[in-house]
């Protein structure tokens, strides 16, 4: 639809933009930056948060009394705005000594100092002391396996309310009381444990303070390091590679994948293994699975459950559990990647290496916080030996790596270490949204045709739109898939699932936007999704510069199907490669 254009002064700057601009959007095109905590641009994922709480956005228009939230507040025809008025800075920090009156004075051990947006603007105002004091407002520690909510920091800025609820519909958290009482909290003040979260650490990673962070994990990982007892195990997701960088000052979508090897080892880990390599085992199970399911269905079996679903993620299998646990028996059964790693690592690789399983740790470096939640389901576990033991996220690798004093930028590339180090183009790819489903299509084409097919990259299922349908021809079949990331958009395409009107073989979900490349322990993006592309953009150029491409081509792979598996869906692939699933009760 076409705006008018609109004519006003920021400033002292001209400025011309489309009717229907706030002054916030007014002002950054021309460079001018206003402030602002609550408000957070999230238009790419569907919505933007703006409950013009923090007042720090407030400016001042010519002709009005009161001053203006900037991010609220649409512009007008000849409007004379101040943005740095004496009487705009003071209220600002006002506003912003009155958030700090109750808020802790913890910024040496925060988890958050560093990344803190109110400490930044406190910084900014050279605030260096805390004119108002009283009594301050205290909630209760929720602790899980994957976050610490601390309310006692929240500033009530609604941004974790938003992604919860509107663009993940999770609905785990809300606005509950009023005025001292108020908080950010779930039903009934339950602990998230004991919700329907999910786990996806969308909440985390757009929290602007410490009140919503990762259970950090490090120095579990230092101890385990320490221990002369203990053979410790690294694996890394593929799309750590795509954004580690970032926590070094390197640029978006900088693949570091030789330094991060290499940094790891720096660290003192026993072997530095490739999730890739999961991933390529994950897509000979899961290939296998949609095929076998498709010409069951093709030779009428009308008990065949399509479309399948891809069941890599945890935070969707979680939210699966909770809101379509009628349909339990659509996903696939194969593990996630990091899940099959770790069981292969524990039941096959210790026997090799002549280590008891208990006295093997793996660690694993994953983008997502609710893998940290998975890594403790109990079905991955023999009693309390779990199959992953400790999961770190980008950030807390990061944290590590500088806590050891490694000058990453100064490392020299170094290669992960075999056999579980041997990994393809397809397993690098499960890093972004529609990368599964690719890596899938590029096996099962092959097995399906019984050809070498050289066209493999199937970029029909690539995109950024949160739900995407693409038509696949292999051979003699023509195949609808499905793709969706973000819980929101998931949601839309299991309905359909749900009401029996699924025009699709085969779905992809990511809880995330974007997939694992905007997980929730990636280094902060705040919103800006020409990160999230440039990550995207790395796995792309890594996937074509591997020599192998397609899942079932890595000779590590087709080594350990000979010698203990013998073929996919195998007696003993089933033991120790798939899962099942669990129904969940809403509250």
């Amino acid at each position: 639809m076409k705006h008018d254009l609109i004519t006003l002064t920021i400033d002292h700057k001209t400025v011309e933009v489309p009717e229907g601009t706030t002054i916030l959007a007014a002002a950054k095109s021309v460079g001018i930056s206003i402030p602002t905590l609550c408000y957070l641009n999230l238009a790419d994922f569907g919505c933007v948060n703006t409950p013009s709480s923090c007042r720090m956005c407030l400016v001042e228009v010519e002709g009005r009394r009161n001053l203006a939230p900037a991010c609220v507040t649409t512009v007008t025809d000849k409007m004379v705005i101040s943005t740095n008025s004496v009487r705009a800075l003071k209220t600002r920090k006002t506003m912003l000594e009155l958030l700090l009156s109750d808020h802790p004075k913890e910024c040496l051990t925060c988890q958050k100092s560093g990344n803190c947006e109110l400490q930044n603007l406190a910084d900014r105002f050279s605030i260096r002391d805390i004119k108002l004091k009283g009594e301050q407002s205290t909630y209760r520690l929720d602790i899980s396996k994957s976050l610490i909510r601390d309310m006692d920091k929240c500033i009530m800025c609604r941004r974790c309310e938003t992604m919860c609820n509107e663009v993940q519909t999770v609905g785990v958290l809300s606005a509950i009381n009023r005025g001292f009482e108020s908080v950010i909290a779930t039903a009934m003040e339950i602990n998230l444990n004991d919700s329907v979260c999910t786990y996806c650490g969308q909440c985390a990673a757009v929290c602007p303070t410490g009140a919503l962070v990762e259970n950090d994990s490090t120095w579990d990982v230092v101890t385990a390091l320490g221990d002369p007892e203990k053979t410790v195990i690294v694996q890394t997701a593929p799309s750590v590679r795509a954004a580690l960088g970032e926590e070094f000052g390197l640029e978006p979508g900088t693949l570091v994948t030789g330094k991060m090897v290499a940094a790891l080892r720096n660290l003192g880990f026993d072997k530095v293994f490739d999730t890739d390599f999961g991933a390529d085992l994950t897509i000979m199970e899961e290939a296998s699975e949609f095929l076998d399911r498709l010409t069951r269905h093709l030779a009428g079996d009308t008990s065949v459950k399509l479309p399948i679903l891809t069941s890599c993620c945890p935070a969707w299998v979680n939210f699966f559990e909770h809101n379509f646990s009628d349909l339990l028996d659509v996903p696939s059964t194969s593990k996630s990647p990091m899940q099959m790693f770790s069981a292969v690592v524990k039941n096959v690789y210790a026997q090799e290496l002549g280590v008891d399983r208990k006295n093997l740790v793996v660690v694993s470096v994953m983008p997502c916080l609710a893998k940290k939640y998975e890594a403790s389901r109990d079905e991955f576990s023999i009693g309390n030996d779990y199959d992953t033991d400790i999961v770190l996220s980008t950030r807390e690798l990061a944290k590590l790596i500088k806590q050891y004093n490694i000058e990453f930028s100064l490392l020299e590339d170094e290669e992960f270490d075999n056999p579980l180090g041997e990994s393809t183009g397809a397993g690098v790819i499960f890093g972004r949204t529609g990368g599964v489903i690719e890596a899938a299509l590029r096996t099962a084409a092959d097995w399906y045709t019984k050809e070498y097919l050289k066209d493999i990259d199937y970029t029909q299922v690539r995109g950024f739109e949160g739900v995407r349908s693409a038509d696949v021809k292999i051979g003699d079949l023509d195949l609808k898939i499905g793709i969706a990331h973000g819980l929101g958009d998931a949601r839309k395409l299991l309905e359909e699932v749900r009401a029996g009107k699924s025009v699709y073989h085969a779905i992809e979900i990511m809880a995330c936007k974007g997939g694992c490349i905007g997980g929730g322990g990636q280094p902060y993006h705040h919103g800006n999704t020409a990160i999230l592309k440039k990550r995207t953009e790395a796995l792309k150029i890594e996937d074509e510069s591997k020599k192998i491409r397609k899942s079932h081509e890595n000779p590590f792979i087709i080594k350990l199907y000979k010698e203990y598996f013998g073929e996919p869906l195998s007696h003993r692939s089933h033991e120790l490669l798939h899962t099942r699933y669990f129904k969940k009760h809403k509250i």
